[in-house]
């Protein structure tokens, strides 16, 4: 089947609602103010960006651009921490902000550790999580007020905030969070290769994992309690890493990627048991794969962004360039990084999204 020509406006909602099988029912800088406001640009009706939000915050131009990670539509943070080339020292210390308005203005909250030979950030719900190697971890519980600080291994706040159910690092089992660790569950599922494991609601968990490149999966529906091994149909070649992927309603997919890690991968959906999701006219090479809702992947890479339902592919007429990776944050929205720079932000639906640019600028 040829593939589907690029569409617009509102009849992209409605095209892939239809491919799907589901119904609407179901499912250039200017000067910064005292305050680091955003300089918003509206760009024409047209334009697949909704509204630019530029902001230029105190920052030496000779820093790197920040990395930049949000939470939800409107908290992200943003740290700046390196000078280019020798690594960052005594004279390019950390610098590191804060939004509380999805990139409209932006607040520098003190760095607990600006000095370091690597710095990292990592962001959850209600956490903030920062590394200053090799001076060890600090994390915050209250939007970076304050930090505590732990020297060997990452704090157990972050560890909780990730799933209540995850994978125990090194022993390859099944944790449950209790709030202080991971406790191996009683039960474990028998999947070789386990490689992943993800809840939605609480009730159904999914463990998932490759062997000789084949997939395995299981299910669990009583809390991890006890397993149902579900056979997975074989997809056409052979997969890589297995990923379980629940969203937050529940629906539960299997991600397999290809041994090269670009190729179009192998997808499943939990529906009385794991269907190939078929995908004709898809892209031979991809990005990145998120479920965005409505019983969709959207898919990013060479030809720019995609859905798959239906079992075919629809391109979709989204900001998404061909080396932006796109994810889902904790309340749906999407959030695609890379490329030529900035943050894109898709708030919405299934695929009527709208999107924002947020670029820091610095002075």
């Amino acid at each position: 089947m040829p593939m589907i020509g690029r569409i617009s406006g509102r009849a992209v909602l409605l095209l892939v609602l239809m491919l799907a099988g589901c119904s609407i029912g179901d499912v250039r800088r200017k000067p910064p103010t005292p305050s680091s406001r955003a300089a918003v640009t509206t760009p024409s009706p047209s334009a697949a960006v909704a509204e630019v939000r530029r902001v230029r915050v105190a920052v030496p131009q000779r820093y790197d651009p920040p990395y930049v990670e949000f939470v939800d539509a409107e908290h992200g943070y943003a740290l700046f921490a390196n000078c280019g080339e020798p690594p960052p020292g005594d004279d390019c210390p950390a610098r590191l902000f804060a939004t509380d308005d999805g990139g409209r203005s932006w607040r520098e909250l003190r760095h607990p550790h600006p000095a370091a030979e690597n710095h990292q950030l990592y962001a959850a719900p209600g956490v903030l999580t920062l590394r200053s190697e090799p001076h060890g971890w600090w994390i915050s519980t209250d939007g970076g007020t304050s930090f505590t600080h732990r020297l060997d291994g990452p704090p157990p706040q972050w560890v909780g905030a990730q799933s209540r159910f995850q994978l125990i690092e090194g022993s390859g089992q099944v944790g449950e969070w209790d709030g202080q660790r991971l406790r191996p569950l009683a039960a474990q599922p028998r999947v070789p290769g386990l490689s992943t494991v993800d809840t939605g609601d609480g009730l159904l968990v999914v463990a998932a994992g490759s062997e000789d490149g084949k997939p395995y999966a299981a299910v669990s529906f009583d809390r991890g309690r006890s397993w149902q091994q579900t056979p997975v149909p074989a997809p056409d070649g052979h997969v890589g890493v297995l990923r379980a992927v629940v969203e937050r309603d529940g629906t539960a997919w299997l991600v397999g990627q290809r041994p090269d890690r670009r190729s179009f991968p192998a997808l499943w959906r939990l529906r009385r048991g794991w269907n190939l999701v078929g995908a004709d006219g898809h892209p031979p090479q991809i990005q990145s794969v998120a479920p965005i809702g409505g019983g969709l992947f959207a898919v990013t890479g060479p030809a720019g962004a995609g859905a798959v339902g239906g079992g075919r592919y629809t391109e979709l007429p989204w900001p998404i360039g061909p080396d932006r990776s796109l994810s889902v944050l904790t309340d749906g929205t999407l959030v695609a990084v890379g490329g030529d720079g900035g943050i894109l932000l898709g708030v919405g639906w299934v695929a009527e999204r709208r999107w924002t640019k947020i670029i820091l600028d610095t002075s």
